[in-house]
């Protein structure tokens, strides 16, 4: 199962951007049966948060409703990834809070990769971090 972060669904719905076309791939993707992919509440959360800066609130909440079905069933976030994740946000400073989280969550759940397109998680060991827009991630997306 690929763990997708933020930046995909901010991409696939964003303006003209380079990495607006592979993140749409990744949802068409996943819309089509063709990937198995999941994310979490708190990142289709901060999605809502950054794509209402420039939308009306009813759409915005509609595609953050439309990312939580197609990626469900949602990873959910216990205490003790929770814990992992903190132990990652002490140990790695290139790491913010929720990204130490989240990457502890998509270890705890033995992902497949881990797409986004912030390069900082490449320093979590074992996290199969795939850089959104790159080869790998083409590969990812033909196999």
């Amino acid at each position: 199962m690929i763990v997708v972060d933020t930046p995909v669904l901010v991409y696939a719905l964003g303006g003209e951007h380079a990495l607006r076309a592979p993140s749409a791939r990744l949802v068409e993707a996943v819309a089509a049966g063709k990937a198995e992919a999941t994310t979490t509440v708190e990142v289709i959360q901060e999605f809502t948060h950054i794509h209402a800066r420039r939308r009306a609130r009813a759409d915005v909440a509609s595609h953050a409703r439309d990312f939580a079905e197609l990626f469900s069933p949602l990873l959910l976030v216990d205490r003790d990834q929770l814990e992992r994740g903190l132990a990652l946000f002490e140990r790695h400073p290139e790491l913010g809070a929720f990204d130490a989280v989240l990457a502890a969550a998509a270890l705890a759940a033995n992902a497949r990769a881990f797409v986004s397109a912030d390069k900082d998680f490449v320093v979590v060991a074992r996290l199969p971090f795939v850089e959104l827009g790159s080869p790998a991630f083409d590969e990812l997306l033909s196999g």
